[in-house]
């Protein structure tokens, strides 16, 4: 399933796991967890954000919705299936 997932996402995280100049990173395995529990919390947000869409019938939410839930969806995919460079790449931490 991984390997399929990898294909699948592979534009995303060739951003993230290019080398740019071959400088050292660093990574922490902690750098993963919190990745993921940011990813869960923007998606919790663009749930409640649906559902209040949905009960206000407000379509000025579509925009929150639209840019936490990719947001989300970016974290659990970088810390899910990227390499230690793309978690550290996305940290910003080289």
């Amino acid at each position: 399933m991984k390997p399929t997932l990898l294909k699948i996402f592979a534009p995303i995280l060739n951003l993230f796991e290019a080398p740019d100049d071959g400088s050292e990173y660093s990574y922490s395995p902690s750098h993963r967890k919190i990745l993921m529990v940011m990813g869960f919390l923007f998606l919790g947000v663009t749930s409640v954000g649906i559902f209040f869409a949905i009960q206000l019938n407000a379509m000025a939410t579509l925009l929150p919705i639209i840019l936490f839930g990719s947001i989300g969806l970016l974290c659990l995919i970088v810390a899910g299936l990227g390499s230690d460079r793309a978690v550290s790449k996305l940290w910003r931490n080289r």
